[in-house]
């Protein structure tokens, strides 16, 4: 495997180049160019919105409404924004309404949704178990994952049902919670078991004025050191790493001298500048860039998630992070610390972990990036220097024939001078013959089973239960009851994408 070195190393955020989704089409230049037209109706008319106009519009109304306001979520087929409200007032409900908002009175208040969390939190905290405020049921939604059984599922359904049909769900998904390592750029580094692999999220500025990239916090905690290639040197050094609890780490690049790009790569010759950080809305589209996967799309369901993962360090425990963004999107392992997006280019969140596979689909949970800023006193924005954008190192030659599924293809996710540096970023050559299954011409041009390295405690490492495995160029690995390996109902759990 070649790795270049070169003397100014152009960091862009080159998330991938597999575009066969009809989110390619969606990401084209001016594909959603004028979708806010609204001055013709009446002052009480809902408006017409762009997401990221509805997501600002929600939190003004929040302070606006105050206890009134019970959460609002995207209509994304009417492209408006639909606002809960609890109060019997009808001047709550003028307000909202002038505002622009589609406005509907609901039974349960934030405080009390909240409340029912917390009881969750108390009485339910079972490994493979989460729970959101789902405000378009104006209900908590829990899910379980197919270890929760016998005295745990009697004890989660009893929970659930102690708050009432009216605040709480829950439902059964197949597969287990576990976090997927990887992401948009492939990133390596070495832990006492072997190799682990994740993914770059968003470049941005250290508070110290430093070059630095985000990226998921289990990831930070598995190592120290990271590469842009699984044999290359070390060239960023983990600065924060916060996990559970929350899942995000701070790394700053070790050359002071490094040229980021705020931008994802979106393969195919296309970039989406990162302009600036944004809370998501529920029912919003976002976009994911894996290393593993490449581009996929869907929305965002719901909001200041709990997961419990199985602890991989305290047999029988649990690692539970809160405030995620949960979505319908697709990912798998390998895919852990990649960027959630959106077409206009704001960064939404890192992938942290969730269940199924981008073959039969899945859902998938993210850190949000603003809190991850506000925790780090991170900024984001590109750091000049030429949008590190050499010939080539978007991506490398993308292939335009790529399936959604491959995430291979020449200049693949981090192939052939791209991922993470200018020209060479993840290392390696692409290959353009690679297969859907091999992995080979890999994502991070790193060679057989690199997904996602065989550390031990790696979420993706190589035992039971594995994420990603070590088969030779296998992408998902061949452990027993592997996650994303190639069994038939494998990829299905909730997993962190490392």
């Amino acid at each position: 495997m070649s790795h270049k070195r070169i003397p100014k190393r152009k960091a862009a955020i080159a998330a991938g180049s597999v575009v066969a989704l009809g989110a390619a089409a969606i990401l084209l230049p001016n594909a959603n160019a004028s979708q806010d037209g609204s001055s013709n109706g009446a002052a009480v008319a809902p408006k017409t919105l762009k997401a990221t106009d509805a997501s600002d519009l929600a939190a003004q109304l929040q302070q606006l409404l105050g206890q009134a306001f019970a959460g609002s979520y995207y209509d994304s087929g009417s492209q408006q924004l639909v606002v809960n409200v609890i109060s019997g007032d009808n001047n709550v409900v003028v307000q909202a309404k002038k505002a622009g908002a589609k406005v509907r009175e609901v039974k349960n208040s934030l405080a009390a949704l909240k409340a029912g969390a917390q009881t969750l939190k108390a009485k339910a905290t079972i490994p493979g178990t989460a729970w959101a405020i789902d405000p378009k049921t104006n209900k908590l939604a829990v899910t379980a994952d197919s270890t929760v059984t016998g005295a745990k599922w009697d004890r989660l359904t009893s929970t659930v049902q102690s708050l009432g049909a009216d605040m709480a769900t829950v439902k059964k998904t197949s597969g287990t919670f576990k976090t997927l390592v990887a992401g948009g750029d492939a990133i390596f580094a070495q832990a006492e078991g072997g190799t682990v692999r994740c993914s770059l999220g968003f470049n941005v500025t250290a508070s110290d004025g430093s070059p630095a990239f985000l990226t998921a916090g289990h990831c930070g905690v598995a190592a120290k050191q990271w590469s842009d290639s699984e044999t290359g040197q070390p060239i960023a050094t983990v600065d924060q790493a916060t996990f559970p609890g929350s899942d995000f780490s701070l790394v700053k690049y070790d050359d002071p001298n490094t040229q980021t790009a705020s931008e994802v790569n979106a393969g195919n010759g296309q970039t989406v500048q990162i302009t600036k950080a944004a809370d998501a809305t529920v029912g919003e589209q976002v976009f994911r860039m894996g290393s593993t996967t490449g581009l996929h799309d869907g929305q965002v369901t719901g909001l200041d998630a709990t997961v419990n993962f199985q602890s991989e360090t305290n047999p029988g425990g649990v690692d539970t992070v809160n405030g995620l963004i949960q979505t319908n999107v697709c990912a798998e392992a390998g895919d852990s610390g990649g960027s959630l997006f959106t077409q206009d280019g704001s960064a939404v969140g890192m992938t942290s972990g969730g269940s199924g596979d981008c073959t039969a689909g899945g859902e998938t949970f993210f850190q949000p990036v603003t809190a991850a800023l506000q925790a780090t006193g991170a900024t984001l924005g590109d750091g000049g220097a030429g949008a590190g954008a050499g010939a080539g190192d978007q991506g490398g030659a993308a292939d335009p024939s790529a399936s959604a599924t491959d995430g291979t293809g020449a200049g693949d996710q981090a192939g052939g001078g791209d991922a993470v540096g200018g020209g060479d970023a993840v290392g390696g050559s692409a290959d353009p013959s690679a297969s859907a299954t091999d992995g080979t011409g890999d994502q991070s041009g790193a060679g057989a089973g690199d997904q996602s390295g065989t550390g031990a405690g790696d979420q993706s490492g190589a035992g039971a239960g594995d994420q990603s495995g070590t088969g030779a160029g296998d992408q998902s690995g061949t452990g027993a009851n592997d996650q994303s390996g190639t069994g038939a109902n494998d990829g299905s759990s909730l997993t962190q994408t490392r």
